[in-house]
């Protein structure tokens, strides 16, 4: 498994719900409301608000890459107010998953994940990659974008995939 790639991508979709974030608040200063609103807002009634939602994803991606690196990452306390802190929250958790090399991920497809809500029963590190950590991450960070496409922010696709890698075909000489 490529785990930096893998990494590298959840950095990015961290990057953009940052960006989406600058969004919501220029959207919040055009209808004139506290876009403190939007960090409360949900798509149901028992699902997380986006504050929460952003917050699990940040989670996922340092406790994966921890878990699957076999390190210790920092916790966070989950007491961001406003959308600055948790743009922060952003911020440091990008940098963080920036800081592990291929290196730190040897012996990550056999090593033991062991989680305390799956009862005792754990999965090697490639299964819990590919079967749970990137469907989670993804999850949260779709619902993220969704609140406040609901919310009517003006994003798009791109907003979401962000940056394309596309390039130009060489010329024919």
């Amino acid at each position: 498994m490529n785990y930096v790639a893998t990494f590298a991508r959840f950095a990015e979709h961290l990057n953009n719900l940052c960006a989406d974030l600058d969004k919501a608040v220029a959207y919040a200063a055009e209808k004139k409301f506290d876009p403190a609103v939007l960090l409360n807002a949900r798509l149901a009634p028992d699902q997380f608000n986006l504050m929460r939602q952003i917050q699990v994803a940040c989670d996922n991606a340092k406790n994966g890459a921890g878990r699957l690196a076999d390190r210790t990452v920092p916790a966070h306390a989950d007491n961001e107010a406003t959308v600055a802190e948790l743009q922060t929250r952003l911020k440091a958790v990008v940098e963080l998953l920036g800081s592990f090399d291929e290196a730190a991920f040897a012996g990550a497809d056999e090593r033991v994940i062991a989680l305390p809500y799956w009862g005792g029963r754990y999965m090697t590190g490639a299964d819990y990659l590919a079967h749970y950590l990137v469907p989670n991450f993804y999850f949260h960070v779709t619902t993220a974008y969704s609140i406040l496409r609901h919310n009517g922010v003006s994003l798009g696709k791109l907003d979401y995939l962000g940056r394309l890698p596309l390039r130009l075909p060489a010329t024919q000489g």
